[in-house]
């Protein structure tokens, strides 16, 4: 994101002397430039200006020559000899462009340099090196750690050199001790990644006096060539294969100099800028261009004339071509890449000189003999640009900007602030008159109703004020202010298309704070609220959470690992299961058919960083894929499916189920102070299933089945069904197995339930319950046991109870199971505690008898018999 340098900000608009970048911070955020953070030096002092006296080479048994030297760091930091006098320090440097008579920059002890490095005396060589000479990486001002800092070299006028004196404060001198402010940019607004555009929104936010710097440029720029001829070099643009029927490059424009001074150097106000916009120095020409492109937002590309051979040719890349760009990285390019390139020997656009609006090509740049420089200035395709940086994973500074969209007038007023700081700063002088390809279309006329403001945003503003705001942005406003205006937009705007994006505009200058906030009141024809499923999915995750379980939310990828851990055949689960085209990771490319193996996946990481007691559940899809289902079918864009198409896309998705799954670890009970602690199993995770079911108000059972049915998973002897009242599979609930436990890293009888949601939910009945009176009267107990065949469950012999009791039963209850050679062989006793009350009167023990002999009569049907 863009870096703003006060500094850098006054020289095109009027800010206070006194502003500070938290005040910046705030006047920018208001018109939607965010703050992203104000950097602040991490760099103490002392850094001081020290001048060499003499420097010592001294060759070392590594092969390493060192220099001892003495540097004078004025009075105030000088050392002290055995008599008092104050005597330049001694300090070792290792640097090769170390010299006597350089003026250098020199870190005192006490100082702190990036990366919390501490400079202290210390002994090294056989010296003590008092202070350290530093180079721009040590100090955090670029990348270069060849050499130490010599000011000389630093871009200092003669005068200003000359007046550098041991001592003085080098932070304040390089500018290390100021803060910067780091804005965040929308996509949409290309046009504030420059100081150009920063400063025309500080006027916005503020009102404060604003220059725009590319209207005082347009009065100094020559006037273009006529001819081929009379241009530096032709230029031909040949785009076979226009993305969206968009031409790759609409203008280009080039300047050429000649006589530039190779040795040039930049200046240090012009460093320091680039250093503090995150950008590192390289050599003038470059610099001047990046310092352009910082400070306008016109990506700028400078070539070294004589090299090239015209025509340049601007093409979208051929089948098999190759470019080596300057990060020396070779790259293999697509047809959609658009290439900058010239002619040598006559064959037209056959060398690449580098990818368009992206980055150059190690052939045509600009070195340290460099003498004419071309200038290239040109604007190029959003679309194009932003899919070769992606392509290519190449964000450069220039498709950043080329990307969010270029002002496509500016290409003159760019090349011409080149020109000029290369004309002052390299000795450059105009060869040829500049060359002005220009297919660039105007700006659509937006036709905009005044009252769209109020109607989209709610906000009063008066009409000539929206006029005054639309042209203070740098539009063309036409109309009549009290009905419709015909608005066109400045070309640095490409964001403002249609009415809506002008509304936005008049919104963000107002101020978004006074736009009003109201509640709308719905129109409502029907119920409103959650639906009945909703509802009850919200009880589920309650009564978990209720109970003590945490809530996870899980990615619903998994794999082959996975499906081992769990004891599946992977080549089985592949038959059944969705695989992604493009998964997130190449080791889980298949959707979940199980909510319990991506959260055995969280319960291992929570295990591995020392949470050993681990409860958690999650409520999410499964997905199974049906192998006969048809194929989903492709359909065109732009027009509504029809019903038959919506038909064929529902038969071709795999099937999803919503389902609730836990699984507990580690101690379900802490170990108090009567040492009463115990560890998970099974009864937990029973213990969870049943207060779901129980809170949705489904009629289910326990079933234990025979080992050999149990799914490879689950414990085969602590295992249970969870069955509706229908007979419908809802879930498995128990301990996993122990292969399993051991396969993830679980503690031993771990827990865990897995139920089918959208099961339960479709046996659940919705009708609402009506209430029943309280009865004052006095209730009848009975215990009653009856003696079955061990094929008859208690939920069978519940039900007949139930049904023979009527609206007497109060409750039922089994209270006690009991087998034994009392009973006899294949037979059990089930023992219920029945509760009976009347409403309306005290029951006798003739009701209580008549009760009782109906439900004797009716389990006889199940072969039960009362036991006395």
């Amino acid at each position: 994101m863009p870096m703003v340098d006060i500094d850098w900000l006054k020289e095109h608009v009027q800010v206070p002397e006194d502003l500070t970048y938290e005040q910046l911070a705030k006047d920018l955020v208001r018109v939607g430039l965010e703050e992203e953070d104000i950097h602040q030096s991490t760099v103490t002092g002392p850094i001081v200006v020290g001048y060499v006296v003499d420097a010592e080479p001294e060759p070392q048994k590594n092969g390493k020559t060192i220099n001892w030297c003495h540097v004078d760091v004025g009075e105030q930091y000088n050392a002290v000899d055995d008599q008092g006098r104050k005597v330049p320090r001694g300090i070792v440097c290792g640097a090769p462009n170390m010299a006597a008579g350089e003026k250098v920059v020199v870190t005192l002890p006490g100082a702190v340099l990036p990366g919390d490095f501490r400079i202290e005396p210390r002994k090294t060589y056989g010296h003590i090196s008092d202070g350290m000479c530093a180079s721009e990486r040590e100090l955090g001002l670029g990348s270069d750690h060849q050499g130490i800092i010599l000011l000389r070299d630093y871009g200092f006028t003669p005068e200003q050199y000359d007046q550098l004196k041991p001592g003085d404060d080098a932070m304040s001198l390089l500018h290390m001790n100021r803060p910067v402010l780091e804005i965040n940019i929308t996509p949409d607004r290309g046009y504030a990644f420059s100081y150009r555009g920063v400063a025309r929104e500080y006027h916005h936010s503020t009102g404060a006096e604003y220059t725009d710097p590319v209207i005082e440029l347009n009065k100094t720029v020559p006037a273009s060539a006529t001819q081929e001829d009379q241009a530096p070099l032709a230029v031909h643009v040949e785009d076979d294969n226009p993305i969206h029927g968009q031409v790759g490059c609409d203008r280009y424009y080039l300047r050429a100099l000649t006589g530039c001074d190779p040795k040039a150097a930049t200046p240090s106000w012009m460093r320091r800028r680039l250093v503090r916009a995150g950008m590192r120095s390289i050599s003038l020409p470059v610099d001047i261009t990046n310092y352009v492109m910082l400070d306008l937002g016109q990506p700028l590309h400078a070539y070294d004339l004589d090299k090239l051979s015209g025509p340049i040719v601007v093409r979208r890349a051929r089948q098999g071509e190759h470019l080596t760009t300057l990060d020396g990285k070779d790259r293999q390019l697509s047809t959609e890449d658009l290439l900058i390139t010239d002619s040598p020997e006559g064959q037209e656009g056959s060398r690449i000189l580098g990818l368009a609006g992206v980055m150059g090509g190690l052939y045509g740049e600009v070195t340290d003999q460099t003498k004419n420089i071309l200038i290239e200035s040109a604007h190029f395709d959003q679309v194009t640009i932003a899919r070769t940086a992606r392509r290519h994973k190449l964000p450069s500074e220039a498709s950043k900007r080329f990307e969010r969209g270029v002002d496509p007038q500016m290409q003159p007023a760019a090349a011409a602030m080149a020109a000029d700081l290369l004309h002052r700063l390299a000795g450059g002088q105009d060869l040829d008159a500049p060359l002005d390809m220009d297919q660039t279309k105007p700006m659509p006329v937006i036709d905009f109703a005044v009252s769209e403001v109020a109607r989209l945003t709610g906000l009063e503003v008066e009409p000539q004020r929206i006029v005054a705001i639309l042209r203070d942005i740098g539009c063309t406003v036409q109309g009549d202010p009290q009905d419709r205006l015909s608005v066109t937009p400045p070309t640095w705007r490409p964001d403002l298309g249609e009415g809506c994006d002008l509304v936005e505009e008049v919104a963000r200058l107002v101020g978004y704070d006074r736009i009003p906030v109201t509640v709308p009141s719905p129109k409502v024809s029907g119920a409103v609220g959650l639906t009945d499923r909703q509802q009850r999915r919200r009880w589920v995750a309650d009564t978990l959470a209720e109970y003590g379980l945490t809530e996870v939310l899980d990615y619903p990828f998994v794999g082959d690992n996975d499906f081992k851990a769990f004891g599946m055949d992977p080549d089985e689960v592949h038959v059944n299961s969705v695989e992604l085209a493009n998964p997130m990771a190449a080791d889980r490319p298949y959707l979940r058919q199980s909510l319990l193996l991506p959260l055995a996946n969280t319960v291992e990481r929570n295990l591995r960083r020392g949470n050993t007691d681990v409860r958690l559940f999650e409520i999410g899809y499964v997905f199974r894929r049906d192998p006969q289902a048809p194929a989903v079918p492709t359909l065109p864009g732009g027009v509504r499916p029809s019903d038959e198409d919506l038909a064929r896309l529902d038969q071709g998705l795999p099937e999803q189920r919503l389902h609730v799954a836990a699984l507990l670890t580690g101690r379900a009970q802490e170990d108090g102070w009567l040492k009463d602690s115990r560890d998970v199993d099974w009864t937990d995770a029973v213990e969870s299933a049943r207060r779901v079911l129980d809170r949705l108000g489904a009629d289910y059972r326990l079933e234990q089945s025979p080992a050999e049915q149990v799914p490879d998973q689950w414990h085969p002897g602590r295992t249970a069904r969870l069955v509706l009242d229908d007979g419908m599979l809802a879930g498995m609930v128990g301990e996993l197995h122990p292969r399993v436990d051991q396969a993830l890293g679980l503690p031993a009888h771990s827990a865990a339930f897995e139920l089918s949601l959208d099961t339960v939910l479709d046996h659940l009945d919705y009708t609402p319950l009506q209430a029943k009176p309280v009865s004052t009267f006095p209730p009848v107990r009975q215990d009653l046991a009856f003696t079955v065949l061990d094929t008859v469950s208690a939920a069978e012999l519940t039900s007949a109870i139930r049904e023979a009791a009527g609206s007497s039963l109060e409750s039922i209850e089994l209270f006690d199971v009991f087998t034994g050679d009392q009973i006899g062989e294949h037979a059990k006793s089930l023992a219920f505690a029945v509760t009976f009350r009347a409403p309306d009167r005290t029951l006798t023990s003739e009701d209580s008898e008549s009760l009782r002999q109906a439900i004797v009569d009716k389990t006889a049907g199940l072969g039960a018999v009362l036991r006395a």
